[in-house]
């Protein structure tokens, strides 16, 4: 292991229940009732591809461009309330003095990646970050996670992905990546990635590598 790619939303920051906030809300704000399983059916899509899904499924039908505005409108409200999840930053310390590379590869869009990772006071000079944004496919595809194991120099067999989506973990494994949930995900492993017992066997693979 020469690098940790971190997984944002859920993984490193406990921003999911805000993206359901922001999601939910903003649904509401055009007149249309989420379904109470609409999170679970969304987790880990990149935006565009929960907003295809929300015009085949719930009606909506503003262009993407207006639909996002009022959803990020929504999330950004939250930010500053923001928390890591237990025991990621004290992971992510220990990897940076270990020297690992690390880098943020989320499917999340770039306003969200700087606006959550600032938050946290996380973006530093030289940092490692790729968005959706960044790349022409989004998790499931291993376009983000090629592009942060390319950024950081290092070969895909050498990277270790931390994920909590089934979407996130497949992006990894198409990747040719180690894949790792993290324990206080409810997602089962996919074939190829197990689950982390806790984020104490994460601090003795670092203190390992």
């Amino acid at each position: 292991m020469k690098a940790i790619l971190w997984d944002m939303d859920g993984t490193l920051i406990d921003s999911e229940p805000l993206h359901e906030h922001a999601l939910v809300e903003a649904l509401r704000s055009l007149g249309i009732e989420p379904d109470p399983r609409l999170h679970d059916k969304v987790l880990g899509m990149s935006a565009d591809k929960v907003y295809e899904w929300l015009c085949a499924e719930a009606g909506l039908s503003l262009p993407f461009g207006d639909w996002i505005r009022i959803k990020y409108s929504h999330y950004m409200q939250g930010v500053d309330l923001l928390k890591p999840m237990p025991g990621a930053l004290e992971c992510w310390r220990a990897a940076a003095a270990r020297g690992l590379g690390q880098a943020v590869a989320s499917n999340s869009d770039r306003i969200i990646v700087e606006a959550n990772l600032g938050h946290m006071d996380l973006i530093a000079p030289g940092m490692v970050t790729v968005s959706r944004n960044d790349v022409r496919e989004g998790k499931p595809a291993p376009e983000i996670y090629q592009r942060a194991a390319w950024l950081l120099g290092v070969d895909p067999s050498e990277a270790v992905v931390l994920e909590d989506s089934r979407t996130g973990a497949l992006a990894g494994l198409a990747a040719g990546m180690q894949v790792l949930i993290v324990p206080y995900s409810e997602v089962a492993p996919p074939e190829g990635a197990r689950k982390l017992a806790d984020m104490a066997e994460l601090k003795a693979m670092i203190a390992a590598a």
